[in-house]
């Protein structure tokens, strides 16, 4: 009996202090509230979401890293530094990426698959530091990946030179840019492309550029990107003469006349900024793959004449969370790897040897593309 209570005690001396050591700590609540699907760029599969981190402490907390795990604890993808910084949206000013008591900030992440790799679900772990410069880690975002394919459309414009204009890098691009409306937080231009018609020097009009119809895109036919039915439909948004006389709009305002299509399966495709007087559908009508449904135009929160076009998860321009999609084929000509240079230069040529015909990939940022 005194070996056994012996025994006894030494485990408890040993387990006790394994306790006492890791003591519970309030930090980061993490989520990831529109659980992403693989969308194909350049012949890779990407992921494309955004992970919710609110600091439930007393203090602020500043993450250091991120690492996105597989369901096997493999590491897909990890952050830190400037990489990590760079993916952060909080408001300007804060030093050392910290978080306030209280405060919530999205981290945007993107980052390419491994081709071996068939993840089912993600998980998140932070690093982070405290008030008192200490590290600590937490686990959570536990979120499965969608395993429904992304639908394959038809060209929206016809032939081209287009530049296909979006990035996950800017701070107000559609990627970065969260609508509260339906008492929900949703990103409906997660990835949306703003269609640019350009000439073969790269200029984006002929003549003034400031003439709204002196653009190359302007008037341009709006194609059915697959057989589908009109979802809505709104024309009644005034456009200017000029891009410097453009009115500010409100957010009800801000998709112009527009077009929405029901691909049928939860997903919407959205016409936006279309010309005054154009639309040639109705909610109700079905239209065919191809099909005129109307002209690129200048209305609505636009800063030149240009194609907005996204994929949805709702019937709802700005209540809708946006989800990939990818073009049956197209021709990716070029690229401006500084985007300040589009309507002034021409984009940069891809190497003769690069194949530029691409099948079942959504276009990767700001290059320029061929439709048939």
């Amino acid at each position: 009996m005194g070996r056994h209570l012996l025994h006894l005690a030494l485990v408890f001396a040993f387990v006790i202090p394994a306790h006492a050591a890791t003591p519970l700590r309030e930090s980061f609540d993490l989520q990831v509230f529109a659980p992403p699907a693989p969308v194909v760029v350049d012949g890779t599969r990407r992921l494309v979401y955004e992970l919710h981190l609110t600091n439930f402490a007393h203090e602020p907390l500043s993450p250091v890293s991120v690492e996105v795990l597989d369901e096997k604890d493999r590491v897909l993808a990890s952050f830190n530094g400037a990489a990590l910084a760079s993916r952060l949206g909080q408001p300007s000013g804060v030093a050392n990426n910290a978080i306030a008591p209280g405060m919530r900030i999205v981290i945007y992440l993107e980052f390419p698959l491994p081709t071996d790799a068939q993840a089912l679900s993600l998980s998140h772990r932070i690093q982070y530091r405290a008030a008192d410069s200490s590290l600590f880690v937490v686990n959570g975002g536990n979120v499965p990946v969608g395993k429904a394919a992304p639908p394959v459309l038809g060209a929206p414009l016809r032939g081209g030179p287009w530049a296909a204009i979006h990035s996950p890098d800017w701070p107000r691009g559609h990627r970065r840019v969260l609508y509260a409306v339906d008492g929900k937080a949703r990103i409906p231009g997660r990835f949306a492309i703003d269609w640019v018609k350009l000439d073969e020097s790269g200029h984006t009009a002929k003549g003034d550029a400031d003439m709204v119809r002196n653009a190359y895109g302007y008037g341009a036919e709006v194609l059915a990107v697959a057989d589908a039915v009109v979802a809505a439909t709104r024309d009644d948004v005034a456009e200017s003469m000029s891009v410097a006389a453009h009115p500010k709009h409100a957010i009800g305002d801000a998709t112009g006349n527009y077009v929405a299509l029901d691909l049928g399966d939860g997903r919407y495709a959205f016409y936006e900024h279309l010309k005054p007087g154009s639309l040639k559908v109705k909610p109700g009508q079905r239209v065919k793959r191809g099909d005129i449904i109307a002209a690129l135009g200048f209305t609505g929160d636009s800063t030149g004449p240009h194609l907005h076009f996204h994929v949805a998860d709702a019937n709802s321009p700005l209540g809708a969370e946006g989800v990939p999609f990818v073009f049956e084929r197209f021709e990716a000509l070029g690229s401006y790897p500084d985007i300040g240079a589009l309507g002034s230069k021409p984009w940069v040529p891809f190497p003769s040897d690069q194949a530029s015909r691409r099948d079942g990939e959504m276009p990767a940022s700001n290059v320029i593309v061929q439709f048939e």
